[in-house]
């Protein structure tokens, strides 16, 4: 008897010690906003054209760096130009126009290139005594 006792509470041990079933949460409904909803999409204004014109140049003697730009613009139409001194030494001129029936430029090029001659090549000394 005392054996069946033991198995019995053995048993409830066994059934107690399983994993208990899941809790449920209870529903959670949305809270109101705390703050203001955002306001429709409006799009930018149109805002007219503004004339403007600015110019601006360089020219440093160390660096090698010489340019030049200016635009100018009445509104409706952009004008302007800039210039560089390329690697070469050449000199180049953009001119351009920006208006209704799109960009237009008009590329010049003053000199002539004027390279650095080219560094002698390495010829060393062989390094053994030729037989005769």
């Amino acid at each position: 008897m005392a054996a069946k006792l033991i198995v019995l509470v053995a048993c409830a041990t066994f059934a107690m010690s399983q994993y208990a079933a899941p809790a449920y949460k209870p529903v959670a409904y949305p809270s109101a906003l705390a703050y203001p909803e955002p306001k429709a999409y409006a799009p930018e204004p149109a805002y007219p054209p503004i004339p403007y014109s600015f110019e601006y140049s360089v020219n440093d003697p160390s660096t090698y760096d010489v340019k030049s730009q200016a635009e100018y613009s009445d509104g409706k139409t952009v004008k302007g130009y800039y210039s560089l001194v390329e690697a070469d030494g050449t000199k180049r001129i953009v001119e351009y126009t920006a208006d209704d029936y799109g960009f237009n430029a008009e590329v010049k090029k003053e000199g002539s290139p004027t390279y650095a001659p080219a560094a002698p090549a390495y010829k060393p000394a062989p390094a053994y005594k030729p037989a005769p």
